[in-house]
């Protein structure tokens, strides 16, 4: 049988991606969509969009009932879950096949079982997987993981049966500490997927992630593509994925991917799935099982680089029912590819999550490059979602070919409107360890701090200035008296901009005319000036040296990508020329991040003294409590529930100046 419709119950990246395949294999694709995504690139590339409730995930993409609503409404016959969300939820699963849809993944018992840790460890240990020694049964108690934990050694991982993306988990070193920590991950993982359950592991030291993609039809064929390096994580999260990965020799890649089928055969799994493997980098001819992700990985795309196989319109096919068409003789690596992915985060703000309106867009394009994407020009980037955002892959002859293709690619990128990672991933392929392929999960997080943003230069301000001296610029033919050349009798008047970039705040001055000018910041050097603005194509002759930007305006802020580095400079007023113009110790609390005000401390008009907590902003689970700098009156901006994006001002303190009033009298 096949299809000829299929919903995709997913959004962003990975729904733009597999609407791709649909489109290519001539299937029409339902698109869903919530509130927030009316207008996002996957709803308008898709046949077919339904609306499936308010933004909040739980009323839209987790609703199971909507989703099977849209797909028994458009006549799809299968739905694709994509990764996230409902992927790996055997309700769903069975949600479709008891409405007649074919949900294009495993089993449901698969699901079950994968999707439990402890019942996963004994499944596969049962087919002579490998596993990590530990203690891993349901109903553990304290007491006895505690009395396990010596016999297994230390030190230990406490891990959560349910959830994962490093919830729950805790890394112990000594036996004292172990029952706090036993304590702290029933918290938490109660808290995230409801259920306290705990297991153990021992630790392995310099510990390598490394996983074996699977595919398994319904005939009990099975095969593997070849591993993936999922290594470089931050907090437990992936950054940076290659495959293969530089550790393994032929002969573990053999043993590791047999490993990884046997996995997949002793739950009876069909579709594409991925077998996750902790590897110690000392002894590399060692490796465990850890668990199988039963959906498609985010870092697909660099198994299908070094395969050639669509491993999308291979889960369509075997949803159908086909048979797979190779055997593993059949499946050969060639070459190296090297995935990042692009957050809406800012690593110079320890990685606060960040947002925006979409104000344009610069992607990377030539052989060997891919870039899968859900953001399009005028789409806002809110924080109701994941804040990845794009993944760009490169992929070369060699290791050290593709790594070089995927910074060149990075510095070619560029989301103006929203601040990203890229700037921090390009750190990170510079490291020396990465280079050299010596990984281990707790590299990236070592390197953070070593993380500094390159700071704005002069040329960046000048450029900034001369924009928006363009931008004010007349139509030829205007009246001489309204070109802003700076003309007078006598000596042109300078035209100055004030403008600020990270931690620097100067004057930029303009004289002559944009083809023909001169540009001084403060009382510095003056250089020759051209400028050419075409669209959001800007172009800036400084001192004979030319650089083209991709150039976008909102508000006071000015986007500028060029010469590899996205600046962001901002447009300030000046300060007031008298002390009674303005209140000189004032502030205003703004949101670091697009979120929601969970919490609001003071009540409006109310006197703080500083430090005083105001106003407290959520997303991405992450809290931001705003205090206020000063002693003063609270003008607030905002309420509780109320969506901020970020910069967005949410209290004003007006400074209290009684002290200041009794000494002038």
């Amino acid at each position: 049988m096949g299809f000829d419709t299929v919903l995709v119950a997913n959004r962003g990246e990975i729904a733009v991606r597999v609407i791709r395949t649909l489109k290519a294999m001539g299937i029409r694709s339902v698109a869903v969509y919530s509130d927030a995504d009316a207008a996002a690139r996957h709803v308008t590339e898709a046949d077919v969009a339904v609306r499936i409730g308010p933004a909040p995930a739980r009323e839209s993409y987790l609703n199971v009932d909507a989703i099977v609503d849209a797909a028994l409404r458009t006549g799809a016959q299968a739905v694709h879950p994509g990764y996230g969300f409902l992927s790996e939820n055997a309700d769903f699963a069975a949600a479709l096949a008891s409405a007649g849809v074919t949900f294009i993944g495993p089993p449901v018992a698969a699901l079950q079982t994968m999707g439990d840790k402890i019942a996963a460890k004994a499944t596969v240990s049962a087919f002579g997987v490998p596993v990590v020694p530990g203690i891993a049964r349901p109903g553990l108690t304290d007491a006895e993981l505690i009395a396990a934990a010596d016999e297994i050694g230390y030190p230990v991982l406490v891990k959560p049966s349910a959830g994962g993306g490093g919830k729950g988990m805790r890394l112990v070193e000594r036996a004292a500490d172990l029952p706090a920590a036993l304590a702290g991950a029933r918290r938490e993982s109660a808290a995230a997927f409801g259920d306290d359950t705990l297991f153990l592991e021992r630790f392995v030291l310099r510990p390598r992630h490394i996983e074996v993609q699977v595919l398994a039809d319904t005939y009990g064929n099975v095969v593997h593509l070849g591993e993936r390096e999922c290594s470089l994580q931050r907090r437990h999260q992936k950054v940076i994925e290659e495959a293969p990965s530089p550790l393994l020799d032929a002969a573990t890649r053999a043993r590791i991917g047999a490993a990884g089928c046997d996995t997949a055969r002793s739950v009876d799994y069909t579709g594409a799935g991925t077998v996750e493997f902790i590897v110690s980098a000392d002894r590399p001819e060692e490796f465990f099982f850890m668990e199988m992700n039963t959906r498609l990985q985010v870092e697909h795309p660099v198994t299908e680089m070094v395969t050639g196989w669509d491993l999308v319109e291979w889960q369509i096919r075997i949803a159908a029912g086909e048979k797979l068409t190779a055997s593993q003789s059949d499946i050969t690596l060639e070459g190296h590819a090297v995935e990042a992915r692009i957050y809406a985060e800012d690593p110079a703000q320890g990685f606060l999550p960040t947002g925006g309106d979409v104000l344009g867009l610069v992607e990377p394009k030539g052989p060997g490059v891919r870039i899968d994407s859900g953001l399009s020009a005028g789409m806002t980037v809110g924080s109701a979602y994941d804040p990845m955002l794009a993944k760009v892959i490169t992929h070369a002859a060699d290791r050290p070919s593709a790594l070089r293709a995927l910074d060149r690619a990075l510095e070619d990128t560029a989301v103006l409107g929203v601040v990203t990672n890229v700037e921090f991933l390009r750190f990170l392929l510079a490291d020396a360890d990465v280079a050299a392929g010596r990984l281990d999960t707790g590299l990236l997080d070592r390197r953070v701090g070593d993380f500094v943003a390159a700071p704005p230069a002069d040329e960046h301000l000048i450029a900034a200035a001369a924009y928006r001296w363009l931008r004010l610029w007349p139509d030829p033919g205007a009246d001489l008296w309204e070109i802003p050349s700076g003309w007078r009798v006598g000596a042109h008047a300078p035209v100055s901009i004030r403008l600020r970039a990270a931690d620097r705040t100067d004057h930029v001055h303009l004289t002559g005319i944009p083809t023909a000018a001169q540009a001084r910041v403060e009382d510095g050097e003056t250089h020759s000036l051209q400028a050419h603005l075409d669209g959001q194509r800007f172009t800036i002759t400084l001192d004979g040296v030319r650089t083209e930007y991709t150039v976008a305006a909102s508000d006071h802020r000015i986007w500028l990508h060029g010469g590899g580095i996205t600046a962001v400079v901002e447009e300030v007023q000046e300060a007031p020329v008298r002390p009674d113009d303005e209140h000189s110790g004032d502030a205003e609390l703004t949101s670091p991040m697009p979120g929601t005000v969970v919490a609001v401390s003071v009540e409006d008009k109310a006197d703080v003294a500083a430090g005083t907590v105001v106003v407290t902003v959520e997303a991405m689970k992450m809290e931001h409590a705003l205090a206020s700098p000063v002693d003063g009156v609270v003008d607030l901006l905002v309420g509780v529930g109320d969506q901020v994006k970020v910069g967005q001002p949410l209290a004003r303190i007006t400074a209290n100046t009684k002290g200041q009033g009794q000494a002038d009298a």
